[in-house]
């Protein structure tokens, strides 16, 4: 019975377009302000203290913050309807950053992506796969709990040659992508297992960061690429790619390195959520997990 409401939600929401996305995520984000005041009471906390800014100020940003997170969630019901005419009509991107996206694929080298929970993130792996189109292109995911939830999401998620991989027991396919010039990619802003984790300064305290993408990165000899996708005002979008980081030249111990790539991607979305606060995911207890 769940499948079939997940299913008819998934099915009407699918056929919204994005203004409709829009305004879905105006509603909701109203809506858990003022029902989850846990939710809200963590947010603005996590922003006065990570942010070093007044109380009134991180309400006035929490306030557009818990839009955007319900917009964003939103938009997993578009990464169907990214296609080229969505490229062109919604997303800007600079010179520079389209420069370093194809000189980064023109290597013919795995790809090992890196990106957070900001702006449009269900929307990116669409892009990308729209801009790789002759390359594996995998995305891996955690699922929810509830699992006809979960696979409702990985319906909405798939399309085309895009595989959306459980983060359980998904080493040995990111592996086998990896070894063929394949771009793998990961959300690594979220709090993790003590055992997962490697301990990293994050926004000014020490946060569990999964050390499972660097990992993998070294294994396949990966280059590492940030990317992030922003919303700017309106229906546009802006891609942000960072300068990549080459997992074949690192010299250290296997646990040096596993900790420099960990470094490298936890300060690229660092300093994204410091460039564009009221688009992260500020209401995740992201420093739940602690050192020993």
């Amino acid at each position: 019975m769940r499948d079939l409401v997940y299913t008819v939600i998934g099915a009407v929401c699918s056929r919204m377009r994005p203004a409709g996305v829009q305004r879905l995520g105006r509603v909701l984000g109203w809506l858990f302000w003022h029902v989850l005041p846990g939710r809200r009471h963590l947010a603005v906390a996590n922003m006065e203290k990570r942010l070093q800014i007044s109380r009134k100020q991180a309400r006035t940003i929490a306030r557009t913050n818990f839009n955007h997170t319900a917009w964003a969630f939103g938009e997993i019901f578009l990464a169907r309807q990214v296609d080229y005419h969505f490229w062109r009509d919604h997303v800007l991107v600079s010179p520079d950053d389209r420069q370093r996206f194809d000189h980064v694929f023109d290597q013919d080298r795995p790809v090992v992506a890196v990106t957070g929970h900001l702006g449009g993130w269900e929307l990116l792996a669409g892009l990308c796969r729209l801009l790789i189109p002759a390359r594996c292109c995998q995305v891996v995911v955690r699922l929810p709990k509830d699992k006809a939830l979960g696979r409702l999401m990985l319906r909405l998620r798939s399309v085309g040659h895009l595989q959306i991989l459980p983060h359980r027991n998904a080493a040995r396919k990111v592996l086998r992508c990896l070894k063929n010039k394949g771009m793998t990619a990961f959300l690594v802003d979220h709090n993790c297992s003590r055992e997962e984790a490697v301990f990293i300064p994050f926004l000014g305290r020490t946060a569990a960061v999964n050390m499972g993408p660097a990992l993998l990165a070294l294994r396949a000899k990966a280059l590492v690429l940030p990317v992030f996708l922003f919303r700017e005002g309106g229906m546009q979008y802006r891609l942000k790619v960072g300068e990549p980081l080459d997992t074949a030249t690192l010299t250290g111990t296997r646990g040096e390195n596993i900790r420099t790539i960990a470094q490298f991607y936890t300060r690229a979305v660092e300093h994204m959520v410091q460039e564009r606060p009221e688009q992260w995911f500020w209401m995740h207890k992201r420093w739940k997990t602690r050192p020993e």
